[in-house]
């Protein structure tokens, strides 16, 4: 039987990994044979000790052989002891930047192959390697990057038209008015939810909120989401 013309070529474009011991020996073994570029986006206000320690198992060979590498992280990052440890042990070699609100976690190794998070509690991945996608992910990832702030600058602050209110706390209001409830906006900023809850009660308070309902209204009213449109 004749094979149409139309008919997509077999390949391994995506392929499952489920587990965390097949997540990382992939993610060694694809990153080991890196030979031009590594870019990441790591989420989260800071990554446990284990997972800096994996990370820069892999990292560490690719030291001095001329790979460029970027890594995103978010704002909340800059204020993790571990962190910072484990940036000055790669050195200026990786290039970081930091940004409020950034995607899920992503490797793209030479532009060639990436690796996403295929469920929340990161017990499977996917692999991509169709062309298509990774060169769409890395379209994705620069346009982060040209947001983003370099770690070793300040991040430069918002000037509302109300008074008292952060960059951050901007952030969350905006988030609020969207109607996201305290736990996602926690997990979108990068931070607990205790520290989220602290931020919406400065901002209840810059505002002359006393309640939930009526800060959203006050949000809204400020004007203070019509900046820096």
């Amino acid at each position: 039987m004749a094979i149409s013309a139309l008919a997509p070529p077999t390949t391994h474009a995506i392929t499952v990994l489920e587990g965390v011991s097949l997540i990382n020996a992939t993610l060694d073994r694809v990153v080991a044979g890196c030979s031009k570029e590594l870019l990441t986006v790591q989420p989260g206000g800071g990554r446990p000790a284990q997972t800096l320690k994996e990370a820069l198992s892999r990292v560490q060979p690719l030291l001095n052989r001329g790979i460029q590498m970027r890594t995103l992280y978010q704002h909340t990052a800059r204020h993790t002891e571990l962190t910072l440890h484990y940036l000055e042990q790669v050195g200026p070699e990786v290039e970081v930047r930091t940004l409020e609100e950034i995607i899920d976690r992503l490797i793209i190794v030479d532009r060639e192959v990436a690796f996403i998070p295929a469920r929340s509690d990161r017990q499977v991945a996917l692999e991509l390697r169709h062309p298509g996608l990774v060169e769409y992910l890395v379209g994705v990832f620069d346009q982060f990057w040209r947001l983003a702030v370099p770690i070793n600058e300040e991040i430069p602050a918002y000037d509302p038209r109300t008074d008292g209110v952060t960059g951050v706390q901007r952030s969350i209001a905006k988030l609020l008015v969207e109607g996201h409830v305290d736990e996602a906006i926690a997990r979108r900023l990068g931070m607990n939810v205790r520290t989220c809850r602290a931020h919406v009660a400065k901002l209840a308070a810059a505002l002359g909120s006393g309640s939930r309902t009526q800060l959203g209204y006050l949000i809204a009213k400020s004007g203070l989401l019509e900046e820096h449109q």
